[in-house]
């Protein structure tokens, strides 16, 4: 963890520094600042910290003066003597208010909520990248093969999945059918879910590519496909109607 603290009192900065280093034993303090002039300074040639302590009284003025001038999206530890600035301070990065003499025990408890916050942060960080990876992986276009030639058909001109006397094909815009080597299964787990749904166990449908949606008997529904003429007709089965409609209304 890399620290920077801004005090203007060296002793006070000083026996920080040496309950930090208890608390967090690889903790890193990378300066320890005096002023708001110098701390502006700081801000503007690096922002190469992870937490800021920061006493608000400073040997040149209050350190709400740097806010003033430069964005600061660290997050900040308030260490002060006063207690009047709390509500001030918390309009910024606060992660915690402290009032000096400052305790280990409350010191810790501070350290901890920022570890709180920043673990959150990383997964929730983490997690976005996870998905757009995910997203990456899905395909975006088959292979066919045609007579003697292979032909490519992209994702998005594909209307529907289907099984036909226990063969798997793509149907594709003009109604055009092709076979494909691939079981439903499969395929379900090769394309994007925000675009494709499973309706049953014979169908994968297309978002775009639904024409019309039909209540049908036993509280099933009926899907009309753009272009698709098969004599099976699509239908939902009852156990995916409730999940298809949270699909459709996402």
């Amino acid at each position: 963890m890399k620290i920077v603290i801004i005090e203007d009192e060296q002793l006070a900065a000083q026996k920080l520094s040496r309950t930090l280093k208890e608390i967090v034993p690889d903790v890193e303090i990378t300066g320890i600042i005096p002023s708001v002039e110098k701390a502006l300074n700081y801000f503007n040639h690096s922002m190469n910290v992870e937490l800021v302590f920061m006493d608000i009284q400073l040997e040149d003025g209050i350190c709400f003066e740097i806010f003033e001038k430069i964005k600061v999206d660290i997050p900040i530890i308030f260490t002060t003597a006063f207690d009047e600035y709390t509500l001030k301070a918390f309009k910024q990065n606060s992660i915690d208010y402290l009032l000096k003499p400052i305790k280990k025990d409350e010191l810790k408890t501070a350290i901890d909520k920022y570890n709180s916050i920043h673990q959150k942060i990383n997964i929730s960080t983490l997690q976005k990248v996870i998905n757009d990876l995910k997203l990456s992986e899905y395909k975006e276009r088959f292979l066919i093969k045609v007579g003697e030639h292979y032909k490519l058909v992209d994702i998005n001109s594909i209307n529907c999945f289907f099984i036909k006397d226990g063969y798997s094909f793509l149907n594709s815009e003009g109604n055009r059918n092709y076979g494909i080597d691939y079981s439903l299964d499969k395929i379900e787990s090769l394309i994007n879910p925000k675009i494709f749904f499973r309706v049953s166990r014979n169908f994968i449908i297309r978002f775009d590519a639904i024409e019309k949606i039909i209540a049908y008997s036993s509280s099933r529904l009926k899907i009309e496909i753009r272009g698709f003429r098969e004599a099976e007709e699509i239908i939902v089965s009852r156990e995916r109607v409730k999940t298809f409609k949270e699909w459709m209304d996402r």
